[in-house]
């Protein structure tokens, strides 16, 4: 049987045979991440997953115990940022001063079968919440697509997956335990500190080094993905529908195709069967070979790859939640994420589907879209409003930015508040504007780190902050 991505090539090829003497490639200048401040080859540099934000630490400590972390708080000097698994695409690490590696704090503390609840510590990776969940019955309520960020740096930045009643990873903590500038450890819960549980549910990483989160579960369940191909014009006015319908839904569309691949997933009692799954790596390729063949002819880019997308076959699987969850991206990119009210957020993706082909022939990557739901976090860009979430991504090689910023003012137009942990250029009068309790979360951040030991540059633009 041929293969899917040798089928595709094949349908391009007699494409091509009688419209042009030759391939056409589409070039691409390399893309670098920006030049750290003060590089120094004595110091090893950090960088991010995409290699777009990187810094060149005077210290890197991955300190093994929470006594240890709260003496090196107390010891060191300059800016200390944490990090977990570098998968944010914004400013929020980097620091040439003292960076720490939070991943040895990792593992579950401790489980409460009668509440549901489960103890971690910060540096445990959502990949391994899974495991160890199902082995004591119980399971996350809603988890990202992709579960290699550590548990604390996905609820630093409100990380989440899809569904309109469910909430961020952030929505579900219970409680959570943070050691502060001065190497101290507080905990905090909706009943006790109530006000720091609020702000350090998103926490930016600003308020201190968040130690333990216990996140507020449910019994163990397992999920059926069902994936199909729709031409988007049938699905967007039946979107909010089956946002509602299914447990999860998302969608990607695929630019230039007319296409997109529609995901929901839903609990059931049977049996789990694997069946054949999507690879989103190949697939994502595929559309880079297509973007360099066709690049010279969008319409015939949509006609070729959306005729065939059109015939590929569905999918289903049956697993663990956990498993259902995640899929792995091993094909590097950039990615600018906004969240907009879910009563304009389609009118919105109109607009970008727009930009896009009609000015950046170059992009392939798809667009996804998610639902989520309204919580309580000050920070959350969820933070009372049922929101559509929709992301653009950049292959890692190629220069995001012209895209990037072409489609943020359109997002912003809509009311969108910025995904954390992606790129994006909100400022910080925008984010007090958009942001009820805003003023809230500076007064409590100076109050817990009055000098600024947390701050690194972006965080203090973002915070009106003056750095002399």
């Amino acid at each position: 049987m041929m293969h899917r991505r040798d089928l595709l090539k094949s349908v391009i090829a007699a494409s091509l045979a009688s419209t042009l003497p030759g391939s056409v490639f589409l070039s691409q200048p390399a893309f670098a991440a920006p030049p750290a401040s003060q590089a120094s080859a004595r110091r090893y540099p950090w960088k991010n997953w995409s290699g777009s934000q990187q810094c060149f630490p005077a210290q890197r400590l991955a300190p093994k115990s929470e006594a240890e972390l709260s003496e090196l708080l107390r010891q060191s000097t300059g800016t200390v940022r944490a990090v977990g698994s570098g998968h944010s695409f914004s400013g929020l690490v980097p620091t040439d001063d003292t960076l720490i590696s939070i991943r040895n704090l990792n593992g579950l503390i401790e489980i409460d079968d009668e509440h549901k609840t489960a103890t971690f510590r910060a540096g445990t990776l959502l990949s391994e919440t899974g495991p160890l969940l199902l082995a004591n019955q119980q399971a996350l309520f809603n988890m990202p697509d992709v579960d290699q960020q550590t548990l604390a740096g996905a609820i630093a930045t409100a990380t989440h997956g899809t569904g309109r009643t469910l909430k961020s990873l952030s929505g579900y903590i219970d409680g959570l335990s943070i050691i502060t500038a001065d190497g101290n450890e507080i905990e905090c819960s909706a009943g006790h500190n109530s006000e720091l549980f609020r702000a350090a549910q998103v926490n930016l990483g600003a308020l201190g080094i968040v130690t333990r989160i216990r996140m507020q579960n449910r019994a163990a369940y397992k999920l059926k993905r069902d994936t199909q191909w729709v031409p988007i014009d049938e699905l967007l006015p039946a979107a909010e529908r089956m946002s509602n319908d299914n447990r999860h839904f998302e969608f990607f569309y695929i630019p230039f195709t007319g296409m997109a691949l529609t995901d929901t997933l839903n609990i059931t009692e049977a049996a789990i069967e694997k069946g054949e799954e999507l690879d989103s790596n190949s697939g994502v390729m595929d559309l880079k070979m297509a973007r360099d063949v066709l690049s010279w002819s969008p319409k015939l880019r949509q006609l070729i790859v959306g005729s065939y997308l059109k015939y590929q076959s569905n999918h289903s699987r049956i697993d663990h939640s956990y498993a259902i969850y995640a899929n792995n991206r091993n094909v590097r990119f950039n990615e600018m994420e906004y969240h907009l009210p879910v009563e304009t957020g389609l009118e919105a993706l109109k607009e970008v589907i727009q930009t896009l082909e009609s000015r950046f022939p170059e992009v392939f990557f798809p667009i996804e879209c998610r639902f989520i739901k309204a919580e309580e976090a000050w920070l959350s860009p969820f933070y009372q409003r049922d929101s559509l979430s929709i992301a653009v991504h950049r292959y890692f090689e190629e220069d995001y930015l012209p895209f990037f910023r072409a489609i943020e003012p359109i997002f912003q137009k809509y009311q969108g508040r910025p995904h954390w942990g992606k790129w994006n250029s909100f400022s910080h009068q925008q984010s007090a504007e958009a942001y009820p309790k805003w003023n809230e979360f500076l007064a409590l951040r100076a109050e817990y780190d009055p000098n600024g030991r947390f701050l690194n540059p972006y965080l203090k633009d973002l915070f009106g902050i003056n750095r002399g």
